[in-house]
C-alpha cells in the first residue's frame, strides 16, 4: 500500500527536567567548589567576594542567598570538608583487627589531608576569627576537636580516654606536618608512603599498649 510520503522518525526523548531542589544542591556544590579552589590556590586573604562568585559562575547575591554571606559560606566549607573526611572512614565491622582500623584510619586520613578541601580547612580555621561580640558556644577550632574526638572514640574505643586522645593529637600534629611539607614541595614531592608507615605502625602499638604511666 503506497504512503502518502509520510516519513517514520524515532521518537525523541525528552530530558528529563531537574526539580528546584537539584537546582539548588548543584549551585550550592558549585559554590562551595570555588571557595575550596580559591583558598588552596590563592589564599584565604584573597579569596573575595567577588572572587567566589567568579569562580562560580554566579552573582554574589546567589551566593547570599544560599549561604548568608562569607561567614555562611566558610562555616559551609568547614562542614563540608570534615564530612568528606568522615564519609572515607567507614564504621569499623565487628571484630575487624585493631591493624586493619588503623591502616584504614591513616590512608583515609592522608586522602584528606592531602588534598585542597585540607589546606582549604587549614586556612580557615588559621584566619577566620569572628567578633568575639558575636562568638556564642565554642569556637569553630574546638567544635573541629569534637569532632575528630568522636570519630576517632567510634574507630579506637578499647583505648582509654587520655591515651586515645594523646594519640588523637599526634596523629593530627603528623598528618598536619606531612601536609605542610607536601605543600612547600609542590608538585614534585613525592607521596609520604614511609612516614605513614611508621604513623599506622605507631597507632597500632599504641592504641593496643598500656596506658602512659600504668604499671604492668
Amino acid at each position: 500500500m503506497a504512503t502518502s510520503g509520510a516519513r517514520l522518525a524515532l521518537p525523541r526523548s525528552a530530558r528529563p527536567r531537574r526539580s528546584q531542589a537539584e537546582r539548588r544542591a548543584t549551585t550550592r556544590a558549585r559554590i562551595l567548589a570555588a571557595v575550596v579552589e580559591s583558598i588552596a590556590e590563592v589564599g584565604f586573604q584573597r579569596t573575595t567576594a567577588a572572587e567566589i562568585a567568579r569562580r562560580a559562575g554566579v552573582t554574589w547575591g546567589a551566593v547570599q542567598h544560599h549561604f548568608g554571606g562569607k561567614d555562611g559560606i566558610l562555616l559551609a566549607v568547614l562542614e563540608d570538608s570534615f564530612r568528606r573526611f568522615s564519609d572515607l572512614i567507614q564504621e569499623p565491622g565487628a571484630g575487624e583487627p585493631l591493624q586493619d582500623r588503623v591502616a584504614r584510619f591513616v590512608a583515609a586520613a592522608w586522602e584528606h589531608f592531602g588534598s585542597d578541601h585540607y589546606r582549604s580547612t587549614f586556612e580557615i580555621l588559621l584566619h577566620y576569627l569572628p567578633d568575639e561580640s558575636e562568638q556564642q558556644g565554642p569556637t569553630l577550632q574546638v567544635q573541629m576537636l569534637r569532632l575528630w574526638d568522636d570519630l576517632f572514640g567510634r574507630l579506637f574505643p578499647e583505648a582509654p580516654v587520655p591515651k586515645r586522645r594523646l594519640l588523637e593529637r599526634y596523629a593530627l600534629a603528623v598528618l598536619s606536618g606531612l601536609a605542610t611539607t607536601q605543600a612547600l614541595a609542590g608538585s614534585a614531592a613525592e607521596p609520604p608512603a614511609l612516614e605513614l608507615s611508621l604513623l599506622t605502625d605507631t597507632l597500632t602499638r599504641e592504641l593496643g599498649g598500656p596506658s602512659p604511666g600504668s604499671q604492668a
